[in-house]
C-alpha cells in the first residue's frame, strides 16, 4: 500500500493504517467490487428525508441522520447510485452511530422520481452540491462540515473544492474521495474494455431507462430511437450528457469535469482512497507524482478494495474504508 503525503505531522495517517485484509472468498478486485454491491445489507438505520428546491426550479432529496453533535458528514453517491446504496448507507450508519450528523443527498433524478428539468446530474455538477451546502449553512448550525464522495461523487467533491480553492466555505473542515475516477475519459474508456464492459453496460442500461422516463415529460428534447445505437458510456455522454449540460461533446465534458484539473487548487485537508485493484480506474487515476508535494491532499492506494468495496475480514464492522474515514475525520 502506498501513502502519498507530505511530512506535516497534523496530516500523518500511518499510525492507524494497515493494508486491507480481504475476506477469504473475495480474492480479486472484481469480486471485491461485486459482492459488497450485491449482497451487503445495512440494517438498523433509517433516514429522515427533506426536499429542497434548486435555484433553477428543480428539487433535490436530502436524507438525514440527525444527532446533537456539531459535526456533519455530507455523503455524495456514485454513478446511478442514491442514498440507499449499501456503500453510502454503511458509511452514514457508521458515522451516525458514533454520534455525528449525516446527510446523504440524492442527485437530480436519483431518488426514484423524475426531476423537473431537462438536465439531470453529471460528474461535474458542483452547482447542486453547492446548493446542498448553502442550504445546510443557512438552515442548520453545524460548526464543522465534512465532505465524502464515492466514485463520481468523489470526483464531484474534489472538483468542488478545487474550483473554490481558498474561498471555500470556512466551516468545511475536511474531505474524502473514495474510488475516484479523477481522469473521467480514461476511466470511461476502461469500462468499455474486456470484462469491465459488464459494468459499463449495467450503468448504460440504467441511464437509458432514465432517459426513457424523462422523455415522457420532455418528448421534444430526447430522441428515444437513437438510444439503440448507443452501446458505450462514452457514446451516451456524447449524445445525451454533453449536449444537455452545455458541453461540446463527451471529450469536452470529460476534460472540463475531471477532478485531476482541480486537485492542485484544493486548500483543505483531503484524502483520496483508490485501491490498486479497482477495475474502474485507469492508471492516470493514481496521481502520485502530482500529489507528492501537495500541502493538503493525500493519496492512499491499498492493494485490495475493488471499487467502493473495501471489505476487511478482521474489522468488527467489516469495512476498512469506514474505519479509515472515521479516523481521518477525527484525528
Amino acid at each position: 500500500m502506498k501513502i502519498i503525503k507530505n511530512t506535516n505531522s497534523y496530516r500523518k495517517v500511518t499510525k492507524y493504517l494497515r493494508d486491507i485484509i480481504p475476506p477469504l472468498l473475495q480474492p480479486n478486485g472484481h469480486i471485491q467490487t461485486i459482492v459488497p454491491a450485491l449482497f451487503r445489507k445495512v440494517l438498523g438505520f433509517d433516514y429522515c428525508r427533506e426536499r429542497i428546491n434548486t435555484p433553477d426550479g428543480d428539487f433535490l432529496d436530502l436524507d438525514w441522520g440527525l444527532r446533537t453533535n456539531n459535526n456533519l458528514l455530507i455523503i455524495c453517491h456514485g454513478l446511478e447510485g442514491n442514498s440507499s446504496k449499501s456503500y453510502v448507507k454503511g458509511m452514514a450508519k457508521y458515522f451516525y452511530e458514533k454520534g455525528w450528523n449525516v446527510l446523504a443527498w440524492n442527485y437530480r433524478g436519483c431518488s426514484d422520481e423524475v426531476n423537473l428539468k431537462i438536465r439531470f446530474y453529471h460528474s461535474g455538477a458542483t452547482d447542486d452540491l453547492d446548493t446542498v451546502i448553502n442550504h445546510v449553512a443557512d438552515n442548520y448550525n453545524f460548526t464543522k462540515i465534512h465532505l465524502l464522495g464515492f466514485s463520481l461523487g468523489g470526483n464531484l467533491v474534489l472538483k468542488y473544492l478545487g474550483e473554490r480553492g481558498a474561498s471555500v466555505m470556512k466551516n468545511i473542515h475536511k474531505a474524502i474521495g473514495i474510488s475516484v475516477p479523477t481522469d473521467l475519459y480514461a476511466s470511461c474508456s476502461k469500462l468499455s474494455r474486456g470484462f469491465n464492459h459488464i459494468y459499463g453496460l449495467r450503468f448504460l442500461n440504467q441511464l437509458k431507462d432514465k432517459v426513457k422516463k424523462k422523455s415522457k415529460y420532455f418528448p421534444d428534447d430526447f430522441n428515444i430511437s437513437s438510444l439503440k445505437k448507443i452501446r458505450r458510456l462514452i457514446d451516451f455522454d456524447d449524445s445525451i450528457t454533453a449536449p444537455i449540460h452545455g458541453f461540446d461533446n463527451a471529450l469536452h465534458y470529460y476534460d472540463q469535469c475531471s477532478a485531476q484539473r482541480f486537485l492542485m487548487n484544493i486548500k483543505i485537508p483531503t484524502l483520496i482512497i483508490n485501491a490498486k485493484n479497482d477495475p474502474f480506474l485507469a492508471p492516470s487515476c493514481y496521481p502520485e507524482g502530482d500529489l507528492k508535494r501537495h500541502p493538503f491532499v493525500e493519496l492512499i492506494t491499498p492493494t485490495n478494495g475493488g471499487h467502493c468495496g473495501f471489505a476487511d475480514r478482521e474489522l468488527v464492522n467489516g469495512y476498512w474504508s469506514e474505519t479509515l474515514a472515521w479516523n481521518y475525520m477525527n484525528r
